[in-house]
C-alpha cells in the first residue's frame, strides 16, 4: 500500500518526490515504491459564485441582496479542473491507504488540502507533514514525525470561517454598493477599514494648518546646545520676538555649568523577523512593496531553500530551533557574513528569552536562515538585498547590546538654561553588523508625527566638563522652521497600522494593499500610498461599522480563538450573516449620491453618457459610465516589444493602410510588421510560433510534445 502526498504547487512536490524517491514521472503526478506525491495548483476548489446557487443572480439587483445561502456550497475552480480530476483519480486508487497533507503549514494551506478532500469524500486515514523549511534535512524529519490531521481540525475550521466570511461581506456590500451607485465599488472585511485609516490621515493633512516656530542654539566652542524654557519644553518658540530677545539675552555671556549627568545607556539586538516586520524594513530600506518582499521570500524559501517559512506572526524561536542555531551559523558563514558568524561560533552562543520563547510561537518560528549551503551568487539582486537583511538579524541575535555613555548638561546664562547632549560610545555590539548604514532606527510616523517636535539636539562629542565651570557663548542663532503636515502613509508605516489594529494577518496584508491599488481606491505616489477620488467617495457611502478597525479586529481574534480550539464558529458565522443582512440594508436606504472622480467631457458613441478615464495594465483607456454598457476604447497607443533602434525605448503600435506597422515617435522611425491580414491571423501565426518555439510555455497535447522532441533531436 502507498501514501498520497498532497503539496500545494508542483515545485514543491517535485523537492518531496526527490527526497521520499519518487522518480516516476506522470503529467500530475510522481510516483515512487511508498509514495505518490501530487499538488494543487494553489487552490483547487473554491466557494460556490451566487449565481451557481441559483441563475438569477447572474444578475446583480438590490432586491435580490443580502445573498446568506443557508449553507455554503464548494465547487472546483474551471482553470484547474484538470489537476482536480487528476487528484480525484489518485484518491479513488486501492492501492492508496492513507493521505498526507503536505501542503503550506498555515491557514490557508489547510484549507487548500480539506475542500479537496472534502469534495472528493475522503474517508481514509490522513496526517498533516508540519515544516518551517524546505531543506531535504527538515523534510526528512517532517515526514518521521507526521501529526495526526485531526490535530489540524480547529485550524480548518477558522480558515474556513475566515473564507465564507470574506464572501458573504465582500460580495454583498460590493454588489449593494455597485448597483445602488451604478460604479465598480469593492468593498471588503479588511480592504474597507485599511483605506479608511488611509482616509482619516489625508482628513488630518487637509485640516492642517502649517505655523512657523523658532529655535535657538548657542555655539559653546568646543559643542553645541540649544536653549529651552524649561526642562518639559521641546525648545520652540511662536513668537518671533521672544526668539529673538533669548538670542540677544545669550550672545556674548558665559555660561555656567548648572547640571551634569552621565549614564551609560544598552540598546538590545533586534528582534527576529515576523513576515510583517520584514515587509516593513525591504520598503524602509531596499523600496520593496510588500507584495514585492513576499515574492522574493517565497523564492528564497522554497526554490532556494534558504529560509524557514515565511508567512509567520511571530518574532521568537522555539526551543527545539536552538540545537541547531550552531549549524545555521556554519551556513551562513560566507562573503560578507564570515567574520561575523565565525567570531560568534568560537564560543557558546547566548541564548536569552529575549528571542528563543515557546510561549510566543503559535504555528511558526520567526523567520531565519537554514542550515542549506549558500551559493550567494545564485540569486538575483532581489533575493540577495532581502537575504541580506534576514541574515543580519539572524546574527544580531547572538551579539552583545549597543553600549555607550550619554552625557547630559544644563548650563544657565543669568534665568536661560541651555541643554547639550553627548554620546561616547562603548561597545558596539550588534549595531557593527550595521555600520556600514545608519543604526537601525525604529522611527514610525504611523501615529502621524511629523508635526515638528522641535530641533533635533545634534550627534556630538563633549569635551570634558566640570560643575560651576563658566564657558564663553561664541555665537547664539535662531533657526525659523514650519510644523508639518502628518505625513501620508508608506507600504512600512501602513503595515505597521494594520498589525496594530490586527486587519489581516502577516500572509493576507501584502494582498489587501495590492487589491486597494488595483481596483483604483489607492495609488502610489513616488514611497506614498494616497487615496484616490474614488477611494474617497467609497469611503463615504460605505458604512461606519465597516469603515471603523474595530469590529475587523475583533474578527480576526476570533478567527484565532476559533484556530486554538477556543471559538466557536457557529457563533462567528451567526454574527457575520446578521452583519452582512443589516449593511446591505443599511446601503439601500442611503440617500448618498456618487459622482465618477475620472469622467471626461467625451460621450459614449453607444450611449451618450460620459466617458470614464481609467487605468488598466496596457496603460489608459476611456469606459462608459454606464456599467450596463461595454463600451471601451484606448488612449493610448499599444506599446510593442520592439525597440527604437535609435533611442532604445518601446515603440507603439498602430494599424495603417499597409497593415501593423511600429513606430517611435520622438525619432520619426517606422517599421513595418508584416501583417497585412489584420490581426486575428497574426495572433494564431504567433500562438504557432510560441508552440513550435518556446521552452517556457507548458506544451499540454501529445503533437505539442513530438514537435519539441523533434526539435531536440534537431539541435543535437
Amino acid at each position: 500500500m502507498k501514501s498520497l502526498v498532497l503539496a500545494e504547487k508542483p515545485s514543491v512536490a517535485r523537492e518531496l518526490a526527490r527526497v521520499l524517491g519518487c522518480s516516476q514521472k506522470n503529467k500530475s503526478y510522481i510516483e515512487g515504491p511508498k509514495y505518490i506525491v501530487t499538488w494543487a495548483l494553489g487552490h483547487l476548489v473554491t466557494l460556490a459564485e451566487p449565481e451557481e446557487y441559483d441563475a438569477k443572480y447572474k444578475t446583480w439587483s438590490l432586491e435580490d441582496l443580502p445573498l446568506l445561502p443557508p449553507k455554503m456550497n464548494l465547487k472546483v475552480m474551471k482553470e484547474t479542473s484538470h489537476q482536480y480530476k487528476a487528484v480525484a483519480q489518485l484518491c479513488r486508487r486501492q492501492d492508496i491507504s492513507e493521505l498526507i497533507i503536505a501542503t503550506d503549514a498555515g491557514r490557508e494551506g489547510e484549507l487548500v488540502a480539506r475542500w479537496i478532500m472534502e469534495l472528493v469524500h475522503w474517508r481514509k486515514p490522513f496526517k498533516r507533514l508540519w515544516i518551517s523549511s524546505q531543506t531535504d534535512k527538515a523534510i526528512k524529519e517532517g515526514f518521521q514525525a507526521l501529526k495526526p490531521g485531526k490535530d489540524y481540525n480547529n485550524l480548518y475550521a477558522s480558515a474556513v470561517c475566515r473564507a465564507e466570511a470574506d464572501w458573504l461581506i465582500g460580495l454583498n456590500v460590493t454588489r449593494a454598493l455597485t448597483v445602488k451607485y451604478n460604479a465598480q465599488l469593492a468593498a471588503g472585511r479588511v480592504q474597507t477599514p485599511t483605506l479608511g485609516a488611509m482616509m482619516d490621515r489625508e482628513k488630518e493633512i487637509q485640516q492642517f494648518q502649517s505655523q512657523p516656530y523658532w529655535t535657538i542654539s548657542a555655539d559653546l566652542g568646543g559643542f553645541q546646545a540649544v536653549w529651552r524654557e524649561s526642562d518639559s519644553h521641546d525648545g520652540r518658540v511662536w513668537k518671533h520676538e521672544e526668539a529673538e530677545a533669548a538670542a540677544g539675552r545669550l550672545h556674548g555671556k558665559g555660561a555656567k555649568v548648572d547640571k551634569l549627568r552621565t549614564v551609560e545607556k544598552t540598546e538590545p539586538h533586534p528582534q527576529a523577523y515576523d513576515l510583517t516586520e520584514l515587509q516593513r524594513d525591504a520598503n524602509k530600506r531596499l523600496g520593496f512593496s510588500a507584495k514585492q518582499t513576499s515574492n522574493v521570500l517565497q523564492k528564497l524559501y522554497e526554490q532556494h531553500k534558504l529560509v524557514t517559512y515565511p508567512r509567520t506572526d511571530s518574532k521568537y524561536l522555539s526551543s527545539d530551533i536552538v540545537p541547531t542555531l550552531k549549524g545555521r551559523l556554519e551556513s551562513i558563514a560566507v562573503g560578507p557574513y564570515s567574520a561575523m558568524a565565525r567570531k560568534l561560533l568560537r564560543g557558546q552562543l547566548p541564548v536569552t528569552k529575549r528571542f528563543v520563547d515557546d510561549s510566543k510561537v503559535s504555528d511558526h518560528h520567526a523567520i531565519i536562515p537554514t542550515e542549506q549551503f549558500v551559493n550567494l551568487s545564485a540569486l538575483s539582486n532581489e533575493e540577495r538585498r532581502l537575504y541580506d537583511l534576514i541574515v543580519r538579524r539572524f546574527i544580531a541575535l547572538f551579539y552583545a547590546p549597543y553600549r555607550y555613555d550619554e552625557t547630559s548638561v544644563v548650563l544657565t546664562v543669568g534665568g536661560d538654561k541651555l541643554y547639550a547632549k553627548g554620546k561616547v560610545m562603548k561597545d558596539m555590539g550588534w549595531n557593527e553588523l550595521y555600520s556600514d548604514r545608519a543604526a537601525e532606527d525604529d522611527e514610525d510616523e504611523d501615529e502621524g508625527g511629523r508635526s515638528g517636535q522641535g530641533e533635533r539636539q545634534p550627534e556630538q562629542l563633549l569635551p570634558a566638563l566640570t560643575q560651576g565651570q563658566t564657558i564663553p557663548v561664541k555665537q547664539s542663532r535662531i533657526k525659523e522652521l514650519r510644523t508639518m503636515p502628518p505625513a501620508r502613509y508608506t507600504e512600512a508605516s501602513l503595515l505597521g497600522k494594520m498589525e496594530k489594529h490586527g486587519l489581516g494577518t502577516p500572509a493576507t496584508r501584502a494582498d489587501i494593499i495590492e487589491k486597494l491599488l488595483s481596483t483604483d481606491t489607492i495609488e502610489r505616489s513616488q514611497n506614498r500610498l494616497i487615496p484616490t477620488g474614488k477611494g474617497k467617495q467609497l469611503i463615504e457611502l460605505v458604512v461606519d461599522e465597516l469603515r471603523s478597525p474595530d469590529l475587523t479586529a475583533q474578527w480576526e481574534r476570533e478567527l484565532q480563538r476559533i484556530a486554538q480550539g477556543k471559538g466557536e464558529p457557529a457563533k462567528f458565522m451567526a454574527s457575520i450573516r446578521e452583519q452582512a443582512s443589516k449593511w446591505v440594508t443599511e446601503v439601500k436606504n442611503e440617500t448618498k449620491e456618487y459622482k465618477p472622480h475620472n469622467l471626461t467631457h467625451s460621450r459614449c458613441p453607444e450611449c451618450g453618457k460620459l466617458l470614464m478615464e481609467v487605468k488598466g495594465k496596457r496603460g489608459k483607456s476611456l469606459v462608459c459610465s454606464d456599467r450596463e454598457c461595454s463600451y471601451r476604447r484606448s488612449t493610448e497607443p499599444v506599446l510593442s516589444n520592439k525597440r527604437c533602434p535609435q533611442c532604445h525605448k518601446k515603440m507603439e503600435i498602430h494599424n495603417g493602410k499597409a497593415g501593423k506597422y511600429a513606430q517611435c515617435r520622438p525619432c520619426n522611425v517606422i517599421e513595418m510588421l508584416g501583417d497585412k491580414q489584420g490581426g486575428r491571423v497574426n495572433k494564431h501565426q504567433q500562438k504557432k510560433m510560441i508552440e513550435q518555439f518556446s521552452d517556457n510555455v507548458s506544451l499540454s497535447n501529445s503533437l505539442a510534445d513530438a514537435l519539441k522532441a523533434a526539435m531536440e533531436k534537431n539541435k543535437e
